[in-house]
């Protein structure tokens, strides 16, 4: 069943958007009394008919509904350093909004390559994802923030940074969490994080975490913490 994004969507009556219209009639060629879902991003999955097309808006009615529809025990926060390539970070909120994560914050660290990201091309990429992998909860993309200013706000969970410096211990996330919580992650830049921001994570109750006893790229680091917290919330 074809599916479109309908964050406003707020009664049983429904008129897709002039893009979405489009989509629908023209390049689905959806007729009259065919049936579609829609998602809110807040948890609603909804069963809609077409009943008329116009030359700019589709009208529909919603005929069934599901609330909370795939709800996760957990709450899953990555902040992590934009890539030189924004297409490896496209990647990456793709697959990310596929296994499943909460909240992604664009992290601007000491040796970041990227310090400009365009916030409204990347929320598109997961939004598509979310229509996808039909899912009912939007990932949230915050705005870029620097690290500094990430260590001054206030976060209730688990704090973990990834990082590659020898001298300081690290564990697995799996050996210092726990199921059903909340989680914030720091993923650095492909120079890792400075020794400097290393020191104040860990003076500010970060955790310091091992994703694999290989160096992995920033992506590739992002999404196998992704995969495993979601794989403890299993």
């Amino acid at each position: 069943m074809h599916i479109f994004y309908t964050p406003d969507l707020n009664s049983d009556h429904f008129t897709l958007n002039e893009e979405e219209s489009r989509h629908c009639s023209k390049v689905l060629r959806l007729s009259v009394g065919d049936v579609v879902h829609l998602i809110d991003g807040r948890g609603g999955l909804y069963d809609a008919e077409i009943k008329a097309i116009h030359k700019k808006h589709v009208e529909l009615k919603v005929v069934r509904r599901q609330t909370e529809f795939g709800k996760r025990n957990h709450h899953l926060h990555i902040a992590i350093a934009p890539t030189k390539n924004i297409d490896r970070l496209e990647w990456f909120l793709e697959k990310a909004t596929e296994i499943g994560i909460d909240e992604i914050t664009p992290l601007i660290c000491d040796r970041s390559e990227r310090k400009i990201i365009k916030e409204d091309r990347l929320d598109k990429v997961i939004t598509s994802a979310v229509k996808q992998s039909l899912t009912a909860y939007h990932p949230q993309l915050n705005q870029a923030i620097s690290f500094s200013e990430l260590m001054k706000q206030e976060f209730v969970g688990a704090r973990l940074i990834a990082h590659c410096m020898d001298d300081v211990a690290k564990q697995f996330i799996s050996e210092v969490v726990s199921p059903h919580q909340s989680y914030l992650i720091l993923i650095g830049p492909e120079g890792d994080f400075s020794p400097a921001e290393i020191s104040t994570a860990l003076q500010n109750g970060f955790n310091p975490v091992t994703l694999a006893n290989t160096r992995l790229r920033t992506e590739t680091a992002a999404l196998a913490a992704c995969f495993e917290v979601n794989y403890i919330n299993r």
